[in-house]
């Protein structure tokens, strides 16, 4: 049991649950990881046993067979899963934002029809909102939904960056539908529930998935393109059932997303710090263990100042969004120093390290390679100060 980054006031069952996936991650995650991410192979017995623990449950709520836990329960399984293996944890996060947009925004037929399967792990989300010339201006997407005389609609473009893409059965994709009247350009977008087969290639008529993008990190987890071409989808797949509301749908699941992604952070971070405070006292300079020298000495303490804060702050972040108030700043605050403080932690764990941490043989290696994924992902960090700074000098406005 980790001895940093505790969490006050949990129940009984909250704490039965995070051993649990404690107890998984010691057992099946962290032993099974360095091979499956030197093969870039996707971890489908493990997800497997996700599924069996009911993870891919934990948010839906009860009347569609999940547990309907907190998000505060999620993240904090979410940092636990993420310590073992990050990948590990992405399996889960795009699954989680696309069944939140569905119990916050969609019809009750639409939660009937997926929830039921996304509770057991038999359907699994994915969402996408990228492109490749896109960026972080959401308001230049370019692939459209043209509305058919039949009351269908043909959906043509490229996203990009599609966590999950091959292996997900379910895509919330937000499109360009062009609302007669909007008088802002967010409102032309429209979020689409696109089902598919699990796999590459040409996986529908008009729907196409390329291959997995090689990536620095994030190994075992597929990443990809999605192209639509001439692909038709009913009117009864627009999220929520009317056009224009996909922007502010995608940026409220993109606000609990944000406190996955530092939940992330933090497991990552604790797990860098594990590795140093563990390989300080085994490696002896001087005659003494490095832990026993004040550079080194001060660098862990420091490290593990780091983790505490970014725990704190996606636990408050999180209890935030619980308790039913606004938290887009809180989960921007805690994104973003979560995922600078990984970075940093990292960083310092490679360097107590030494030359050991340059061998693929360690796994502060790895997390070297996965870290940096998470100063991006959910927006960067330069998107959260932007956020951040909007809503503050609202706040104190003069």
């Amino acid at each position: 049991m980790t001895r940093l980054a505790q969490t006050l006031g949990l129940t009984e069952f909250q704490t039965e649950i995070l051993a649990a996936v404690r107890q998984f991650v010691e057992k099946q995650v962290i032993p099974n990881a360095p091979e499956l991410e030197r093969s870039d192979t996707y971890p489908q017995a493990i997800v497997d046993q996700m599924r069996a623990m009911g993870l891919f449950g934990l948010m839906i709520p009860e009347e569609h067979g999940g547990l309907g836990e907190s998000l505060l329960t999620y993240a904090l399984c979410v940092e636990e899963l993420a310590r073992g293996w990050m990948s590990v944890s992405g399996v889960l996060n795009t699954h989680f934002i696309v069944a939140y947009m569905l119990r916050q925004h969609g019809t009750e037929a639409q939660q009937r029809r997926f929830l039921p399967r996304m509770a057991t792990g038999e359907s699994r989300g994915a969402f996408s909102m990228s492109e490749p010339e896109l960026g972080s201006d959401v308001a230049a997407i370019r692939t459209r939904a043209q509305h058919n005389s039949d009351g269908t609609y043909t959906i043509d473009g490229q996203k990009m960056w599609l966590t999950n893409g091959a292996s997900s059965t379910l895509v919330a994709v937000l499109v360009r539908t062009d609302n007669d009247g909007a008088d802002d350009p967010h409102r032309n977008l429209t979020a689409f529930l696109v089902e598919k087969p699990v796999g590459f290639g040409k996986v529908a008529p008009g729907l196409l998935i390329p291959g997995k993008i090689d990536k620095l990190g994030y190994k075992g987890i597929d990443t990809t393109e999605l192209i639509f071409d001439g692909y038709r989808t009913a009117a009864e797949n627009i999220l929520g059932g009317a056009l224009g509301r996909g922007f502010y749908q995608m940026m409220d699941g993109i606000e609990v997303g944000r406190v996955n992604v530092a939940a992330r952070a933090c497991g990552v971070g604790i797990r860098a710090f594990e590795l140093a405070i563990r390989y300080a006292q085994q490696r002896h300079t001087f005659g003494k263990p490095i832990a026993g020298h004040q550079a080194i000495s001060f660098e862990l303490a420091e490290m593990a100042t780091k983790i505490e804060a970014a725990h704190l702050m996606m636990v408050n972040a999180a209890r935030l969004k619980d308790s039913g108030e606004r938290n887009d700043v809180a989960a921007g605050m805690a994104k973003y120093l979560a995922s600078e403080y990984c970075s940093e932690v990292t960083q310092q764990s490679f360097r107590i390290h030494g030359g050991y941490g340059y061998s693929k043989e360690y796994e502060i290696e790895r997390l070297m390679r996965d870290a940096p994924f998470l100063l991006i992902g959910e927006g960067t960090s330069e998107i959260q100060k932007s956020i951040i700074s909007k809503r503050l000098l609202a706040a104190y406005r003069m």
